[in-house]
């Protein structure tokens, strides 16, 4: 087995060289090969330099440098891009996650699972960062259907066939599990050990959960309703149509039975407002199918990933 190790770093300065020698100590003494590969993320703060100084004196540390601050999403697809090994284990750079529980990964992956996600039981940060967490995995977990205690623990082991076909933008890190999921993966969750943090500051804040919201939107959408959009957009232009008619009836039954003429009612405005969104979302619906048959025909992509084939000569 090789093992990847993704850092996606942000302005962690003081903590890098001590981060690469506690990854070392775990990792030496294990009968495989492992490389680290720590992409920097447009830092301000002396990371760049520190990661300089690491590379050299360490053969199998290697270091990325995007051009400037793209995100984490970004920094961690430029790590599994350069990545070369079989497993790959993302993490955070800044000595919350313990790469103590490196070895524990790499056990449920021997078990034969795809994804293998982290849970800060014991999470180590104050409660303005905690309860927001707790109230978006919570509905994460509800929405999506793939139930995890923590999709905000960046410390997660993946098998490298199960990433190729997975593209991730914007700030989709945290919807990993979800993305591999939908590609049929495997994924368990195992209690992490997390530490405070002593060197550096956070960057994350509570403005996230509303940006997590929207991003859980994005994810639900693409996993449900990718291959079939009209599906989505149908029925959202059939329950505009309904609820116009539904609003139109009012209206005539008001000026029949209760002699309330119709410029005296808003139901009106209201009948047509919403037949006109009815049928913005009907063609809504069949220009997304017509961008999806874009997106698949000619590129030869299928709508659908295999995991394994047996008995077939990929020659023939």
């Amino acid at each position: 087995m090789k093992l990847s190790i993704i850092l996606p770093i942000y302005n962690e300065a003081g903590n890098i060289e001590r981060l690469q020698r506690e990854i070392k100590d775990q990792l030496d003494p294990a009968a495989f090969e492992y490389e680290i590969i720590a992409v920097d993320d447009g830092s301000t703060d002396g990371s760049r330099e520190e990661l300089e100084g690491v590379a050299k004196k360490n053969q199998n540390f290697r270091a990325v440098f995007l051009s400037k601050n793209y995100g984490q999403t970004a920094a961690l697809s430029a790590g599994f891009d350069h990545a070369k090994g079989e497993v790959l284990i993302p993490m955070d750079a800044d000595l919350q996650n313990d790469p103590k529980d490196i070895p524990k990964f790499l056990q449920s992956i021997d078990k034969g699972f795809d994804v293998v996600a982290g849970w800060r039981k014991d999470r180590k940060d104050n409660l303005l960062r905690r309860f927001p967490s707790m109230f978006a995995n919570q509905l994460i977990s509800y929405i999506t259907g793939i139930r995890l205690h923590d999709y905000g623990c960046t410390m997660k082991a993946f098998r490298r066939e199960i990433l190729k076909d997975v593209r991730f933008y914007g700030e989709m890190h945290r919807f990993m599990p979800v993305y591999v999921a939908w590609h049929g993966a495997r994924i368990e969750e195992i209690v992490v050990n997390h530490r405070p943090r002593t060197v550096g500051q956070s960057k994350y804040g509570i403005s996230r959960t509303f940006r997590v919201i929207l991003d859980l939107l994005t994810a639900k959408f693409l996993m449900t309703y990718l291959s079939k959009p009209m599906h989505f957009f149908g029925w959202a232009g059939f329950m505009s149509f309904f609820l116009g008619f539904l609003s139109g009836t009012g209206a005539i039954l008001l000026r029949l039975f209760l002699d309330i003429h119709l410029n005296r009612t808003p139901l009106p405005l209201l009948t047509i407002f919403l037949i006109m969104m009815g049928v913005q979302f009907i063609l809504m619906g069949i220009l997304a199918e017509i961008l999806i048959r874009i997106y698949h025909e000619p590129r030869g992509k299928a709508t659908y990933s295999v995991r394994q084939k047996v008995n077939f000569n990929d020659a023939a």
